[in-house]
C-alpha cells in the first residue's frame, strides 16, 4: 500500500508518501514541507487568504518533488490521504480539492484525515515508537490538549484549554517582546540568557484536581511587565522571556504528570509544534525520570504540521476499517471538529464544498 499525504490546515504545505511495508508496518519514503512563515511575519500572525493562495501555488509542484524523492510515480499511489479538519477553512479546501481530484483522476479512494490525530500519531514514526495505551499532551498553536490513547482511534479526552493554546500564548508573547513570529522559537531562544527569579509570571489553574489550561492571563502579565519596564533593555526582555517560559513549562509539565498519576500508564507522549520546545522537553524528561516512565517525541522535523503524519493517520484509519470518502459527486472539510466527537459527530461544524 501506497498512501500520498497532504497537509494544509494553516501556513505549512505538507507532503509525504508512506508505504507499507512486508511485516504490514508504516514506513515513511519521503516527505517535503514548504512554511509561510516569512510571508505572514510581516503580520504577525498568519493571514487566511494568503495562506489559501500559497496553498494552491505551492502543492502541486511539492506532490511531484516528493514522489521523486521517494522514487514512485504518482499512478502507483493506492490512497490519497489529507487533512479535512480542524484549521483555516480555506486552506482545508485547497487540499481537499487537489486530493479529490487526484483521486477522481486517478481512480484512487481519498482518506480525510482528523489533523490532531495526526499529531497524536506522529511519535509512531519514531525508533522507538511508543506502544498503546498511552497518555498524550498535545501542545500546537491552536491546540492544547491532554488525551488518553487506548489505540489508535480510541481517545478519551482528559483536559484541554479554556482560552489560549499554548503555542498561541508563545506567538503573543513574541509579539509583545519584540521577537517577530513565530514566536515560539524566539522566545525560548531569548529565555536562555534571563536570569532566574528576575520576574515570576502566574501559573493559571496549576492547583487543584483540574486537568484544564488557561493561558489568557500569562498574555497579561507579559504586557503588564512590558509596560511596566523602564529600560525595557535587551536583559530585560529576557528575563521576561525567562518567566514567561517558566510559567508555561511548568503548567504543562504539572498537568502532564497529574494525568499520568490518573491514567495508570507510565507512557507520556508529546505532539505538536510546542513539543519541540527544549525547556519543555528537559522538564518533562526529568519529571518522568522520577517515576520511572517513558517519554516519547515525534522525530523533531515532524513536531510541526507535515504530510508524514497524515499520511501515517490515513494508513491508520484504513487499517482499522474505516471507508475512504465519497467520491467525486462532493467532499467537505471541518474548520472546528473535536478530536472526541468523532469523525462524523453533528457537534463539528462543517463547510461543505461540492
Amino acid at each position: 500500500m501506497l498512501i500520498l499525504g497532504i497537509e494544509t490546515s494553516c501556513d505549512e504545505t505538507g507532503v509525504a508518501i508512506l508505504e507499507e511495508s512486508a511485516d504490514g508496518a508504516p514506513r515513511l519514503l519521503a516527505h517535503r514541507l514548504h512554511s509561510q512563515v516569512e510571508m505572514h511575519r510581516d503580520y504577525g500572525g498568519v493571514v487566511p487568504e494568503l495562506a489559501s493562495r500559497d496553498h494552491i501555488r505551492r502543492l502541486l509542484p511539492l506532490i511531484d518533488e516528493t514522489l521523486e524523492a521517494g522514487g514512485r510515480r504518482l499512478a502507483q499511489v493506492d490512497t490519497i490521504a489529507v487533512t479535512r479538519g480542524p484549521g483555516l477553512a480555506g486552506a482545508l479546501l485547497v487540499g481537499a480539492a487537489v486530493a479529490h481530484g487526484l483521486g477522481f483522476a486517478l481512480g484512487r479512494p481519498v482518506v480525510g484525515v482528523h489533523h490532531l490525530e495526526g499529531h497524536l500519531l506522529s511519535p509512531l514514526l519514531a525508533t522507538p515508537a511508543p506502544p498503546f495505551p498511552f497518555l498524550a499532551l498535545l501542545a500546537s498553536g491552536g491546540h492544547t490538549q491532554l488525551l488518553h490513547v487506548e489505540a489508535a482511534g480510541a481517545y478519551t479526552l482528559l483536559g484541554e484549554t479554556l482560552d489560549d493554546a499554548a503555542g498561541e500564548a508563545f506567538d503573543k508573547a513574541g509579539q509583545l517582546l519584540g521577537v517577530g513570529y513565530p514566536g515560539g522559537p524566539a522566545v525560548s531562544r531569548l529565555a536562555d540568557f534571563g536570569t532566574p527569579g528576575a520576574f515570576r509570571f502566574p501559573r493559571p489553574l496549576i492547583g487543584g484536581d483540574s486537568l484544564d489550561f488557561s493561558f489568557s492571563g500569562l498574555k497579561t502579565a507579559v504586557l503588564t511587565a512590558v509596560r511596566a519596564a523602564t529600560n525595557l533593555c535587551e536583559q530585560v526582555r529576557a528575563d521576561i522571556a525567562l518567566a514567561f517560559v517558566d510559567a508555561v513549562v511548568d503548567v504543562l509539565a504539572t498537568k502532564a504528570m497529574r494525568a499520568l498519576d490518573r491514567s495508570g500508564t507510565r507512557r507520556l507522549v508529546v505532539a505538536g509544534g510546542v513539543s519541540a520546545n527544549k525547556q519543555l522537553r528537559t522538564r518533562l524528561a526529568a519529571d518522568i525520570s522520577k517515576r520511572r516512565g517513558e517519554l516519547f517525541f515525534p522525530p523533531l522535523e515532524l513536531c510541526t504540521d507535515n504530510g508524514a503524519m497524515i499520511a501515517l493517520a490515513g494508513w491508520s484509519q484504513l487499517r482499522r476499517g474505516e471507508a475512504p470518502e465519497p467520491g467525486p459527486a462532493g467532499f467537505s472539510v471541518r474548520p472546528r471538529w473535536p478530536l472526541s466527537a468523532g469523525r462524523d459527530s453533528p457537534r463539528a461544524s462543517e463547510t461543505e464544498k461540492s
